[in-house]
């Protein structure tokens, strides 16, 4: 039959079937096929898709391919249909040599998930090639009264083709003298001449024949070989070896002149005829002539060239042994020289990587490469193990094929803590001694986004001085992200509020790249103090993280609040009273008082007052404190009847800044004084009958509250075990003078939050805004009670004012006398003494005897 009806005759046979192993994503299979040399190219040979299952659609997209090797170009993968085609010409003899099975073997890899197969394929033989001689003719010299049966070894055909195809019988050309006879060897059939009767040296000299060699092929082949007799006289003893076959046994890499063996063959005959010659037989193959020198005299054969297991195990001399009779005699033998393996050869690692990047949320068991170890060497010296050497978090998992392995993630990666592995893998045989190599594969892993952004600090507390240039910058956020590129972007964007009164977010914006925070008004200490908002930083991954941060803002004062006179009453921009005064006062006597307040707080709104302009130094005197004018001494005849006092009121700021006030101060004499004074007195009651309605109500309602806080104290204090010890301190000097002041506005109210000017030997405790007072225990000195208390002036513009005191410092037991002065349109009406006592009992005293 012809090519084409051999390449229909294409068997794909399963060897051991599908196997199935679903391992780490990936699925091994083996199928063979068998396929006949010489085929045409892109001859099919099998369909490995359908075979294996495999969805056509999808063959594409999972890179259905082969995996390279020493032999992958012989065939190719159509990934349009999953057919295994012939690639190139196949010669089986000249891949696979004598080799009875020639089996190529391939790796079929798809992705997606990871599926790897093994597909052999089995080349054929094909009788492609006719019986060869080594020579066209062959000379053979006989003695004559050769006795018949006496065989004579002529020279083998040589068929490249295996089993049935090679040499299958030699033919003998007719005649009465000879015949031919085989003998079947290991590998070959060797043919003998035999002589059927004596021969006659006078009767004829040379005898012509010709053999024969025939193949088992259909149709057959066959090769030819020119024999010529020579008949010659008689050399009646022939030489002989001890053996027919010679076996030995030699380590490979053996030293060269490395001693193998000594032939020994020995002739009956005397003389020349005994004296015998050593000599490799004709049909000899190449590689024995170059690795082995036979010594034709001693008959020792000895390593000439490199001897290798993995090249040849086995090698087979063709000896000859002739005497130096007339004519000779020759005798034949062979020597099989069995090679033993050592270990000379190291592991030899392939590595099919899938991918060297590894998203570090990969899950554990994940395949990264396949490892494929291979040794020349067999037995136990070619037997592998395989390991890491490293500590990283990856595994060598074996597959059912013998020395492959799966490189898999054993647990969970970490970019941030290392994002780049070398991963050292280690193959090492079992032999004596054992050879290993190392192979060192670089993973890296890929960065995922599971990192929030993070702020160094949260809260973030933020000292703001007010009067701010709107627009400008005033604080910087800023957070890190351990991502990379994408995830690792970050934006920030301030949390707005509900728009509400109070919520400050609107006034602000960030910028949402550098994290630079810009307010787009000034603040006002005296309107704003504190408030806080959130900046979120969102990094730029899919999806996207976030956290955010707390910036406290904290509003610093400024001395940007002039003095305000409150007496004498500001009128047309200016302040200026009239104070009527008897001739007939003494020294000390109080003349007035200057009233002001400043609506910044501590120094800046500390305020101190001093006479600018006036007529007479030695007859008035001021406080810088109070802002009392005094009479230093008393009045004279000579002395002026009207005189002009200017006061100067500033504060105590870096850069103060002041108010002035100016009294005329008008002597009189005492009746007009009295007049005068009963006048004013009765124009202020009438005032005063306005107001007291709508006191009432205001100093009822704070007193009720009061009450309830006394009482909430009183239980609380009951409650205690503790064993207080009264202690009382004397009344500190309280002079009344409004230090400073804190501006709220409500509607149509205004509310200060005002302090006291403190007494001598008190002192102002540090962050406090003079709001904290520590006043000296009178009755030691290695001891001080801290009062903390607040001091609220309610002023409606049109109702004048009321006082409430807060004590809220905690003392085990004190009595704590304030002297507050009460203005009602600025002019003194009258003192009210407040006192707390934490000894069980408590006494609210509220103005005019309330």
């Amino acid at each position: 039959m012809g090519e084409q009806g051999q390449r229909r005759r294409v068997n794909c046979w399963w060897v051991a079937g599908i196997l199935l192993l679903c391992f780490n994503e990936g699925i091994l299979a083996q199928l063979r096929y068998s396929v006949p040399e010489e085929v045409q190219v892109r001859s099919p040979v099998g369909n490995v898709a359908k075979d294996l299952g495999l969805d056509l659609s999808t063959l594409t997209d999972r890179r259905f391919r082969i995996v390279s090797g020493p032999n992958h170009a012989l065939f190719q993968l159509n990934q349009n249909n999953g057919v295994l085609y012939v690639g190139e010409k196949l010669d089986r003899e000249q891949l696979c040599e004598e080799t009875t099975i020639c089996l190529i073997n391939l790796k079929v890899v798809v992705e997606n998930p990871l599926e790897i197969h093994y597909v052999g394929v089995e080349i054929t033989d094909v009788n492609d090639h006719s019986p060869t001689f080594p020579e066209n003719e062959q000379r053979l010299e006989i003695v004559e009264h050769t006795p018949p049966g006496t065989r004579f070894k002529i020279h083998a055909a040589r068929d490249p083709d295996v089993g049935t195809l090679s040499v299958r019988l030699y033919k003998l050309s007719p005649n009465d003298l000879f015949d031919v006879e085989v003998r079947d060897s290991e590998e070959d059939k060797i043919p003998f001449l035999v002589l059927k009767k004596p021969l006659d040296r006078e009767q004829k000299v040379e005898h012509h024949l010709v053999l024969t060699s025939i193949d088992g092929g259909s149709p057959s082949k066959s090769g030819s070989l020119n024999l010529t007799i020579t008949v010659l006289d008689a050399n009646d003893n022939r030489p002989v070896f001890s053996k027919d076959i010679y076996t030995v046994s030699l380590e490979e890499n053996a030293p060269i002149g490395t001693l193998v063996m000594q032939l020994n063959a020995t002739d009956s005959d005397e003389g020349s005829n005994s004296e015998i010659e050593y000599s490799f037989g004709k049909t000899q193959k190449k590689k024995v002539y170059d690795t082995f020198e036979l010594n034709s005299v001693t008959g020792e054969i000895r390593v000439k060239g490199k001897v290798d297991f993995e090249d040849t195990e086995l090698y087979r001399l063709e000896l000859q042994a002739s005497d130096k009779g007339q004519p000779p005699w020759t005798a034949e033998s062979r020597v099989v020289i069995k090679i033993k393996d050592v270990n000379d050869n190291k592991p030899d690692i392939e590595v099919t990587s899938l991918s060297n990047v590894v998203p570090e949320d990969s899950n554990p068991g994940s395949v990264i490469s396949l490892i494929s170890v291979t040794d020349r060497d067999s037995g136990v010296n070619g037997k592998v193990i395989c390991n890491i050497l490293n500590n990283v978090p990856f595994d060598l998992t074996p597959s059912i094929e013998e020395n492959m392995y799966s490189l898999v993630t054993r647990g969970r990666l970490d970019r941030e803590n290392v994002s780049h592995y070398d991963i050292i893998i280690t193959a090492t045989d079992c032999g004596q001694p054992p050879l290993s190599i190392v192979k060192t594969l670089s993973v890296q892993v890929s960065d995922v986004n599971d990192n929030k952004p993070n702020f160094s600090q949260n809260p973030f507390e933020l000292y703001l001085v007010e009067n701010n240039t709107p627009g400008s910058s005033i604080f910087s956020v800023s957070a890190t992200d351990n991502d990379l590129n994408e995830n690792a972007a970050l934006t920030y964007h301030i949390v707005r509020g509900n728009g509400l009164q109070g919520d400050m977010s609107s006034f602000l914006n960030v910028n949402s790249e550098t994290g630079q925070i810009s307010a787009l008004k000034s603040f006002d200490f005296e309107t704003v103090k504190t408030f806080q908002f959130q900046v979120v930083a969102s990094d730029s991954g899919s999806p996207s993280l976030s956290s955010n941060v707390t910036v406290n803002v904290f509003i610093l004062d400024q001395n940007d609040n002039a003095p305000v006179i409150l007496y004498p009453v500001s009128s047309n921009g200016s302040a200026e009273g009239v104070e009527e005064i008897p001739r007939n006062v003494n020294a000390g006597h109080l003349v007035t008082k200057v009233r002001a307040y400043d609506a910044d707080i501590g120094y800046n709104g500390w305020l101190l007052f001093s006479l600018q302009e006036l007529t007479d130094h030695s007859l008035f005197g001021l406080d810088r404190y109070t802002g009392q004018i005094r009479t230093l001494r008393s009045f004279t005849e000579t002395d002026e009847a009207q005189h002009k006092l200017v006061i100067l009121v500033k504060d105590n700021g870096n850069v103060s800044l002041s108010a002035t006030a100016t009294v005329l101060v008008k002597v009189v004499e005492p009746k007009e004084a009295f007049a005068a004074s009963d006048v004013k007195s009765s124009a202020k009651h009438d005032e005063d009958n306005n107001v007291t309605f709508y006191l009432m109500i205001t100093l009822g309602s704070v007193s009720v509250l009061f009450l309830i806080s006394i009482i909430v104290l009183v239980a609380m204090q009951c409650s205690k075990s503790t064993d207080y010890t009264s202690k009382y301190l004397q009344e500190p000097n309280y002079d009344g003078t409004l230090c400073h002041s804190i501006q709220y506005r409500s509607g149509d109210k205004r509310y200060m939050l005002v302090g006291p000017r403190m007494s001598i030997g008190s002192t102002i405790v540090p962050g406090s805004h003079a709001n904290t007072l520590v006043l000296p225990d009178r009755r030691s000195t290695s001891e001080e009670v801290r009062i903390c208390f607040e001091l609220t002036l309610v002023l409606p513009l049109s109702e004048g004012l009321c006082s409430d005191f807060k004590n809220r410092d905690g003392l085990r037991s004190a009595e704590t006398r304030i002297v507050v002065d009460t203005f009602v349109h600025g002019s003194v009406e009258h003192m009210t003494t407040f006192s707390k006592e934490y000894n069980g009992t408590e006494t609210v005293l509220l103005p005019n005897g309330l």
